[in-house]
């Protein structure tokens, strides 16, 4: 391996969150000097990830398939559909086990200074999708953090001018904080308690 590939290696594990160039550099000299089958196992998944995986059709997640095995799943219901931001807070409301409904992925939140507003999120389809006849409760689980809350006020305003009960969590999960860093518990009480 070239220096150069060294550190292209470095930098492109820099692009995750929260990694930065030492952090980077301990997990590529780690995978190149004790785990080089684990590397190789990395590339192929990323790899596969990047070429297999797309957006389900009616949620947003992500999926291999055209619509996703939640969205397809029947025992799941249907009157209910919970918006989040991202499909690591999808992940974390399932691992709760507190809610049995359907989801609305928005891939994001509104940011009036990062220019993404509610054509970004995809707004109008949540709005049609709400809007089917069958969803009886739309329950915004977004984070609440600053756009967390831009984004669920514009969504319940939206819903709400047609008729939609839209529902937020409770404030049992922190100020500030991502759905998918709160504990299980706190998610469980905070689905329980939504107003």
């Amino acid at each position: 391996m070239t220096e150069r590939a060294l550190e292209g290696l470095i930098e492109a594990l820099r692009r995750l969150p929260g990694v930065g160039v030492k952090s980077a550099q301990r997990m590529a000299f780690h995978l190149l000097q004790h785990d080089r089958d684990g590397a190789r196992r990395l590339a192929t998944a990323l790899t596969h990830a990047v070429q297999d995986m797309r957006h389900c059709q009616r949620c947003h997640t992500f999926t291999e398939a055209e619509v996703c095995s939640t969205c397809l799943n029947p025992a799941r219901d249907a009157r209910q559909l919970c918006v989040v931001e991202t499909p690591a807070d999808q992940a974390a409301l399932e691992r709760s086990g507190s809610y049995k409904g359907l989801y609305f992925v928005l891939m994001g939140r509104i940011s009036p200074l990062g220019g993404v507003g509610p054509a970004e999120i995809g707004a109008d389809e949540l709005l049609a999708r709400a809007d089917d006849g069958v969803v009886e409760e739309v329950i915004l689980a977004t984070g609440f953090t600053a756009e967390g809350e831009v984004t669920s006020h514009a969504l319940a305003q939206a819903l709400r001018a047609r008729g939609i009960k839209a529902t937020r969590l409770a404030r049992g999960v922190p100020a500030g904080s991502e759905l998918e860093y709160v504990d299980l518990s706190t998610i469980a009480h905070a689905m329980g308690d939504r107003r």
